[in-house]
């Protein structure tokens, strides 16, 4: 028994890792990268801030649309399968983005992108889960949303060197999904799927708390990383410190799990989530401090230590606080509270920045964040209720 254990347990780090390609497409070069490629295409199509943060919202949309349907997809087809379709689909809308400089069919790929990238963050979370239940430990979970920090560390070393080209830094993160799809594919594999047609049922009332602070962390944490090239911009950062400082984001993102893996999975109810909210309100906050190289340098590896680590400790919590058959529902109606924030988000922070500067991007991430924290905090210490009952915040 000894000899076996740790064979397993790489194999179960094997499996998570590559199922993190699936973060590393669906946000980290389906989402997350758009910030990057913003400044050009916001010089090169004549947008406002607003509109700009439009585009954000539209796959705030498309991602709130995937989160409703993810349900009624694992049921008809499983989640092994939903998973490589989002995945496939996913490096098709970021080809199509590259394909028109119109406005609207802009909006729709940026849509398309949102819906394919909620599939598949609700079934690898599901998967990752089951993973992490195998092996009676919380790191697949925490990896596996680790993987985002791989696709911003990939969009930041390699769409910035492009300039003004921003057709070709989308058809190069097409490329980049298209090749995690493949490698990822074997991994998308759950005992789960022997019974598709089950996605549970969605408990969130017993999760009110966490679900007010995700709400508001979404609507906060997006609008940071979509306008952090936008705000370089405005300072005259010179291309070496965008590229340093997206690239100590992602890298920053992929240390998390070491940093995050034994509070998530061991510190009761919601402490975790609330620190990690403080700290990521904390981070965004250091950036307006100064517009010094250093400081935002340091904003920015506050912030990408921190913000995937809040999806991973709500999959923690309902994974200690909700049977495991209600698991995928359960997700997918936290995706839909965390997509309803992120769609409104970019846009309101857009249409404040247009009228101020793009430093209100930064105190709107600030803000929400340090609420967000306070609300999750008050819901950590909700009176447990009867052995067995679902409102007992548990560790994950």
């Amino acid at each position: 028994m000894t000899r076996t254990a740790p064979k397993a347990g790489s194999g179960a780090a094997w499996q998570a890792g590559l199922l993190a390609l699936g973060t590393a497409s669906a946000l980290g070069l389906a989402r997350f990268a758009y910030g990057l490629l913003l400044p050009a295409m916001r010089e090169d199509l004549r947008w406002t801030l607003s509109e700009a943060g439009a585009m954000s919202t539209a796959n705030g949309l498309g991602y709130l649309l995937g989160a409703l349907v993810t349900a009624a997809v694992v049921r008809r087809w499983g989640t092994t399968a939903a998973f490589r379709i989002g995945m496939a689909l996913t490096a098709v809308s970021l080809a199509a983005t590259a394909a028109s400089d119109a406005y609207l069919p802009l909006l729709a790929a940026r849509a398309a992108a949102g819906v394919a990238g909620a599939v598949v963050f609700v079934t690898g979370g599901v998967i990752a889960s089951h993973i992490a239940a195998r092996a009676a430990s919380g790191t697949p979970i925490t990896v596996y949303f680790a993987g985002t920090g791989l696709g911003i560390v990939a969009s930041g070393v390699g769409v910035p060197v492009l300039g003004e080209h921003w057709r070709l830094g989308w058809a190069g993160l097409a490329a980049a999904a298209a090749l995690a799809t493949v490698a990822s594919w074997g991994a998308a594999r759950t005992d789960g799927d022997a019974r598709p047609a089950t996605a549970g049922q969605a408990r969130v009332r017993p999760l009110w708390g966490p679900a007010l602070a995700y709400l508001l962390f979404a609507a906060g944490y997006i609008t940071y990383i979509t306008f952090l090239s936008a705000y370089l911009a405005d300072q005259r950062a010179p291309l070496g410190q965008v590229v340093l400082t997206w690239t100590a984001l992602g890298l920053a993102v992929i240390a998390a799990p070491a940093l995050w893996n034994r509070p998530t999975t061991r510190w009761p109810g919601t402490r975790a989530l609330a620190t990690l909210l403080a700290l990521l309100g904390g981070g965004a906050a250091l950036a307006l401090a100064a517009p010094a190289p250093p400081v935002i340098l340091a904003s920015a590896i506050v912030y990408g230590a921190t913000f995937m680590g809040v999806p991973a400790a709500i999959t923690a919590l309902i994974k200690g606080n909700v049977p495991s058959a209600d698991w995928t529902a359960t997700l997918a109606a936290f995706t839909t509270v965390f997509a309803a924030g992120q769609t409104a988000g970019p846009w309101i922070a857009g249409v404040v920045a247009d009228h101020t500067s793009t430093e209100a991007t930064l105190a709107w991430t600030a803000i929400l964040c340090a609420a967000a924290s306070a609300i999750a905090l008050a819901a950590g210490r909700t009176r447990p209720g009867p052995e067995g009952d679902t409102s007992r915040l548990r560790s994950g």
